[in-house]
């Protein structure tokens, strides 16, 4: 009788899933999702959006893939449904994308006559959903405090290569310079540097060490964007 409500009401003669296989197959993919986020996520510059997709997709793909098995046609119509997401649509957040394809997922099931699959696994990736856009992602907070863009302006004939190096080494673990270009009717350059700071307390420590090295001109440090309409 409870199985019953998960027959496809297209039809009756179809083989059905288990749905205790069902549970378990999207609770394990949820599982690879949330490891592959989390090792995405070492030690790397991310948006939030971003690791919630990539947690979320595997299990709607793997939804997908159990619903289409052993059916050509539908399998034709999915890939193409899906591809007209990415190549039709307005760029928007890994989320915004990411919720498209939750959405076209539970269509799918719906489509197919697996009604309580569709509710079932509209209520799992719900209740997922919630519980990582509310995970606070320490690590990211941590590399916004290291991570900084560096906005230096300099005297022309001040060589930019190798000036700032001893500061660099003493203050920061990375740095690399992004661009340089010359204003002040070229009496000067201003340059951007991306840098991971050794340690954030020190940074005015930092910012006063390079202006002794750059005659007391601009200096700026930011945070460093990431780009959040990638997916």
């Amino acid at each position: 009788m409870f199985n019953s409500i998960f027959q496809s009401v297209l039809d009756s003669s179809s083989e059905t899933l288990d749905v205790s296989g069902f549970i378990i197959c999207i609770g394990v993919s949820i599982l690879i999702g949330i490891f592959l986020a989390f090792m995405y996520a070492f030690r790397t510059k991310y948006t939030k959006s971003f690791v919630i997709t990539l947690a979320m997709l595997p299990a709607v793909v793997c939804t997908v893939i159990m619903m289409v098995n052993g059916n050509i046609g539908a399998g034709v119509a999915v890939a193409g449904t899906f591809s007209l997401v990415r190549f039709r649509s307005v760029p928007g957040s890994a989320r915004d994308i990411g919720s498209i394809f939750m959405a076209m997922a539970a269509g799918l099931i719906a489509g197919m006559g697996y009604l309580g699959f569709a509710i079932l696994f509209t209520l799992i990736m719900g209740i997922a959903l919630m519980i990582f856009t509310n995970v606070p992602f320490e690590m990211g907070k941590k590399r916004d405090a290291i991570d900084k863009t560096l906005k230096i302006t300099i005297p022309e004939d001040l060589d930019y290569y190798s000036v700032f190096d001893d500061t660099f080494e003493q203050y920061t673990t990375e740095h690399s310079l992004v661009s340089s270009k010359t204003t002040n009717m070229g009496s000067m350059f201003k340059l951007i540097y991306n840098i991971s700071l050794k340690d954030p307390s020190k940074e005015k420590e930092f910012v006063d060490a390079l202006r002794c090295q750059n005659g007391n001109l601009e200096i700026a440090i930011s945070r460093q964007e990431v780009n959040n309409n990638e997916l």
